[in-house]
């Protein structure tokens, strides 16, 4: 992975927790933590991010602009909402869907209010945290072992608490997508927990941006045979697209 790429993700997943630990940047990033030491140190002396006891948070002039909705200082923030929207047009209202965790579904979570009412199942906390003041949407959070670095819950516990549930679409995201494995993560536990999600529901449906189309890691969680929606921006690398059409997966692209 290259030096600058491996830096985006490293500030992307502060910005969102507001603060992370050399070890959750670890296994977000999928490097070691002696190399997110090293990245950490760079980012703290070009002001982008500020050194704690641990890990690293936010620098104050690397935040966003809240007055503008939060995501003008950052395109891919801004792509990630229009995703987030397009999703939510798919969703039936008085249905029952699973979001996974993630960046985009929890964007996709705070677009439900306007679907109410719904049945909301999911093991992200920030997914919950986005739907606590929705009266209208029943929330059933699936428990286990929290996964820090994805705020999640994953594991055995997670996926036999999935057992006997069914909703009509479940929302996934993770860290790329080919055409040739589908989508993937670097978390292992993770990839376990997201095929159990996604053996709960009638409809697949993934969210990515288009800086994880062409990407592959680590761990396969749902085939491209078995994605039946990919939502991505306009930026996504059209060849990847092409091909994922021609596995059968239907295309949106949010503008």
């Amino acid at each position: 992975m290259l030096i600058a790429e491996r830096r985006r993700r490293i500030l992307e997943h502060v910005r969102v927790r507001g603060y992370a630990s050399f070890r959750d940047l670890a296994d977000v990033v999928g490097i070691s933590e002696s190399t997110v030491r090293r990245d950490l140190r760079a980012m703290v002396a070009d002001g982008q991010l500020s050194a704690t006891r641990g890990g690293a948070a936010l620098a104050a002039r690397a935040v966003p602009d809240q007055s503008r909705g939060g995501a003008g200082a950052d395109p891919v923030a801004a792509e990630r909402a229009a995703i987030a929207a397009r999703a939510a047009e798919l969703v039936e209202p008085g249905s029952a869907i699973i979001l996974g965790p993630g960046r985009t579904t929890m964007r996709l979570a705070r677009c439900l209010a306007d679907v109410e009412p719904l049945t909301v199942i999911t093991n992200s906390v920030p997914v919950t945290t986005a739907l606590l003041d929705l009266e209208r949407v029943d929330l059933v959070m699936v428990g286990g072992t929290l996964g820090r670095s994805i705020a999640a819950f994953v594991g055995p516990m997670t996926q036999q608490s999935l057992q006997g549930l069914h909703a009509a679409q479940v929302f996934l995201s993770g860290e790329g997508v080919t055409a040739e494995r589908g989508l993937t993560t670097p978390n292992v536990f993770a990839a376990a927990t997201d095929m159990a999600l996604m053996a709960a529901a009638s409809q697949v449906i993934v969210l990515a941006d288009h800086t994880k189309l062409g990407r592959d890691t680590m761990c396969q969680t749902v085939p491209a045979q078995q994605m039946d929606v990919l939502v991505t921006g306009s930026g996504a690398d059209q060849a990847v697209v092409r091909a994922l059409v021609a596995a059968g997966v239907e295309v949106l692209v949010a503008d």
